[in-house]
């Protein structure tokens, strides 16, 4: 969802944000809140409200007499979900793409370990709800819909692992798998093998076969990196 649903200062970061982390603004790069201000038409208080945002994601930090400046890309905030959306409408896509899929490649299957062994009746149900949502949404150009379902089935999963840590992660998942979809790193439709692949997991888990649905995740998690060595290499 963009930022301009904020108001005033909401429009300055959809604009400044995209282009500190496209890099338009190296670390090191002083901002004068006055000036940006002044560019945005805007007052010095909805400036100083975005530029606080900012620095929640540690893209910057402000101090008195120097001014807001932008800070090294190894000190982001890289889990932020806005920074991760912010990240993927650039230039750096495709690392962003391969290092969230390579990062969800490292969790999933462990959760899904985890979900087999703590998952209730009622998320064993809502996975197998959202796997036949994907099924039902898998041809026909029908990629938003299918990524709904697919968000849903990542984020029960997480939770169903019994580990806050990786609960957490959901907000990340989802941008990785909109982010896939929305900019159009994807076949026209998704791929038969990987649907099926998440009905088969909804059936481990709920069978309770940690083993197997640790398998299939990792399955699922080399399908994606296949996929972006042919549509984001």
């Amino acid at each position: 969802m963009s930022t301009s649903g904020r108001g005033l200062h909401g429009r300055v970061l959809d604009t400044l944000g995209p282009a500190i982390t496209a890099g338009d603004y190296p670390p090191g790069s002083v901002l004068r809140t006055d000036e940006l201000a002044q560019r945005f038409d805007v007052s010095r208080s909805v400036m100083r409200e975005a530029v606080r945002v900012l620095e929640s994601m540690h893209l910057v930090e402000s101090r008195r007499r120097v001014g807001v400046t932008v800070r090294p890309k190894a000190e982001w905030n890289v889990y932020d979900p806005q920074v991760i959306r912010w990240r993927l409408a650039g230039a750096d896509r495709p690392h962003q793409l391969r290092s969230l899929t390579v990062l969800r490649s490292a969790i999933e299957p462990v959760a899904a370990a985890l979900a087999a062994k703590h998952a209730t009746a009622e998320q064993c149900a809502e996975l197998t709800e959202c796997a036949l949502g994907m099924v039902a949404n898998s041809k026909g150009h029908r990629l938003e819909g299918y990524l709904f379902h697919d968000i849903a089935f990542h984020r029960v999963i997480l939770n169903a692992s019994g580990n806050e840590m990786f609960a957490r992660l959901g907000d990340v998942v989802a941008e990785v798998l909109t982010g896939r979809t929305r900019h159009e790193v994807m076949f026209e439709d998704p791929d038969p093998a990987a649907v099926t692949l998440h009905v088969r997991l909804a059936e481990a888990i709920r069978a309770g076969d940690a083993g197997h649905a640790e398998e299939l995740t990792r399955e699922i998690a080399e399908g994606a990196l296949q996929e972006l060595d042919i549509l984001a290499p």
